[in-house]
């Protein structure tokens, strides 16, 4: 395995000092010592740092990249590489994109985008029928407006509902807004709101959850994720939310389930 030392990851990222030691010191990236006590990492450690810094230079805070990079570590298990993993900073945000899904990296929200380039095959597939021609113009009015005037995405995202309160992607990426700004009461009702009319919708039964778990109600959370695995069996990111929940209310054998139903259901 090629190791580096912290003047050639300097050198070849241009990261300064201070990144790095940040990351080093909150446990996002650990790397090896030398002989004379010097770190070494490894090239995994590389992407994590490039990434890291990438996102300093979208003017990301420093906490903000360190909280996101955590999770999405702890997400992806401490040794699996962030191949076809895409990071990329959204307003003050941190989203984070696979082969099947975008999410918002802090909070583990389920979010869409207006990216038609690189629309492909859903982890879990929508059941609604396309928006009308207005919602459709709002809802990508507001996911152009979200990193520079996140106040006038919002009110585009509620025009867009207004216009087709069965519109499930302005429900999405409203309530990821508002649990960002710890709104969580907000993205509760709004997300309530729209199960009244999309009762089947896996993804809001998701995001219900998470809104719900933030807030401190894990009952509620863990109904939300039990409906949303009902309709959709094969979410793995529903399962491991709802067996990390069942592993800190102390209910071994439903977390144990989860978790195998979790890696089943994982690719190889």
């Amino acid at each position: 395995m090629t190791l580096y030392t912290l003047r050639e990851v300097q050198a070849m990222l241009g990261i300064p000092r201070s990144v790095a030691a940040r990351l080093i010191a909150d446990g996002v990236v650990t790397p090896s010592r030398g002989a004379r006590r010097e770190y070494l990492f490894t090239f995994q450690d590389m992407v994590m740092l490039r990434t890291a810094n990438s996102l300093r230079e979208a003017q990301i805070p420093s906490r903000r990249i360190s909280r996101a990079l955590s999770k999405l570590k702890a997400s992806r298990g401490q040794e699996a590489p962030l191949t076809g993993v895409r990071i990329r900073a959204i307003g003050n945000e941190v989203a984070t994109r696979d082969t099947v899904r975008q999410w918002q990296a802090e909070s583990g929200q389920l979010l869409m985008d207006f990216e038609p380039e690189e629309a492909g095959a859903a982890a879990v597939h929508s059941l609604h029928q396309a928006p009308s021609a207005e919602a459709s113009i709002w809802f990508q009015t507001g996911c152009k407006l979200e990193a520079e005037a996140p106040g006038e995405a919002e009110q585009a995202y509620r025009r867009a509902l207004s216009a087709d309160g069965s519109y499930l992607e302005p429900y999405l990426n409203l309530g990821c807004m508002l649990c960002a700004a710890g709104h969580f009461g907000e993205a509760i009702a709004l997300y309530r709101c729209g199960l009244a009319h999309l009762p089947d919708e896996p993804l809001m039964h998701f995001n219900l959850a998470v809104a719900l778990e933030d807030d401190g109600l894990q009952a509620e959370a863990l109904a939300s994720y039990g409906h949303c695995i009902e309709l959709a069996p094969e979410f793995a990111d529903a399962h491991f939310n709802a067996a990390r929940l069942y592993e800190t209310l102390g209910d071994d054998m439903r977390a144990i389930r989860h978790f195998n139903a979790y890696r089943k259901l994982q690719p190889q």
